[in-house]
């Protein structure tokens, strides 16, 4: 099945390691059996790319030099013989990986953790060619009224809801987040429309407002001769601390602060990963004695990625409001190398949206 065949080569962003980011032209891809070729209409920044471009590779999920990105959602242009879910012409979106359903993690009910977990880069493109195991077990039809932009906000969504499930917070419960970046304000939103009452730990001013905007009830903003655990606990019942405490900003202090916040008997969820080799000490007594749960969850599942694709499907997710920037694919190393930088142009972004096929919101067609 073939669509009004692409030019031989494409524009796309590829990386060749820390801060090595290279726009080029390219051979497009091809699609093989079962394979699809995407047109990408939309894709999104995320913190793991922007670590990933600091650091030049990502142990998991690419090696450099590789085309980049791995939020988006477009149009399929080409089908590899075999498809039968997708035709050409539909909009879709593919998530950044599929488990392979055989291995000892997932016959345990952990895709997450699948031993042959296939990832997929290159969003930062004029196409993208989507596997077959991906096309097949974790790809999804867009409908016509929901923008490609806030479609493509479902991979990061997704490990949000992985990790939100994980924590069972219940409607009525109290969960503290700390880290008001992208996946610290999806936290509070999820947890908002769930009907968990939230209290945000931020850090700068414009946190503040971000994290009101996204549910959380109270703010505890980290300052000089503030203590955040005793503020966080001071606003629990009787000051026994929270239900559940979700960790998204990486850093040993942190993990620890979120111990700290929990109340016996609740839930600790470390999000944020911090680099390999990095120790963190915790009160063994009060873990112990105080019963306390320890959970740090990674990426998502297919049926993660199902219930958010439906959750910002159903019209109550604010989607328009994390996407703050927009830019054409030409842009994205300066998008990056500003990304690296906080500044007071830049300090209240949360997510930029890159679109390479000649449409913008902000500008129409060009």
């Amino acid at each position: 099945m073939i669509a009004e065949r692409p030019a031989e080569t494409m524009l796309a962003a590829v990386l060749y390691g820390s801060e090595d980011l290279r726009m080029e032209q390219i051979p497009v891809p091809r699609p093989g059996f079962g394979e699809l070729l995407v047109r990408v209409g939309a894709a999104l920044t995320c913190g793991t790319d922007l670590k990933v471009y600091r650091r030049g590779y990502h142990a998991m999920m690419l090696k450099p030099p590789l085309v980049f990105g791995h939020e988006l959602a477009g149009v399929v242009v080409e089908a590899g013989n075999g498809v039968t879910k997708f035709a050409i012409g539909d909009r879709v979106l593919p998530m950044n990986s599929a488990p392979c359903d055989a291995c000892f993690f997932c016959r345990h009910g952990q895709q997450n953790l699948c031993e042959n977990l296939l990832f997929n880069n290159g969003a930062y493109a004029e196409y993208m060619r989507i596997p077959a195991r991906i096309a097949e077990k974790n790809t999804f039809l867009v409908p016509e009224d929901i923008p490609l932009e806030h479609a493509a906000l479902a991979e990061p969504l997704a490990c949000v809801v992985h990790g939100f499930r994980e924590t069972g917070a219940r409607a009525g419960d109290t969960m503290v987040v700390i880290g008001a970046g992208p996946i610290g304000l999806m936290f509070m939103h999820v947890a908002e429309l769930s009907g968990v009452h939230v209290i945000a730990v931020v850090k700068r001013d414009d946190q503040v407002g971000a994290a009101r905007r996204f549910g959380a009830s109270e703010v505890v903003q980290i300052a000089s001769g503030v203590d955040p655990v005793a503020a966080v606990r001071r606003l629990t019942g009787d000051g026994r601390g929270a239900d559940v405490a979700i960790e998204a900003v990486a850093q040993p202090a942190t993990w620890e602060s979120a111990v700290a916040m929990v109340r016996k008997g609740g839930v600790v969820n470390f999000f944020g990963g911090p680099p390999r080799g990095t120790v963190v000490g915790l009160d063994t007594n009060r873990l112990h004695y105080g019963d306390i749960t320890l959970k740090a969850s990674f990426h998502h599942t297919p049926g993660a990625c199902a219930a958010a694709f439906a959750l910002l499907s159903g019209g109550t997710f604010k989607c328009a409001e994390f996407i703050t920037r927009s830019a054409g694919l030409e842009e994205v190393p300066a998008v990056f190398a500003r990304m690296m930088t906080r500044s007071a142009d830049n300090a209240a972004d949360i997510k930029t949206a890159v679109f390479p096929n000649g449409y913008r919101p902000d500008r129409g067609a060009r």
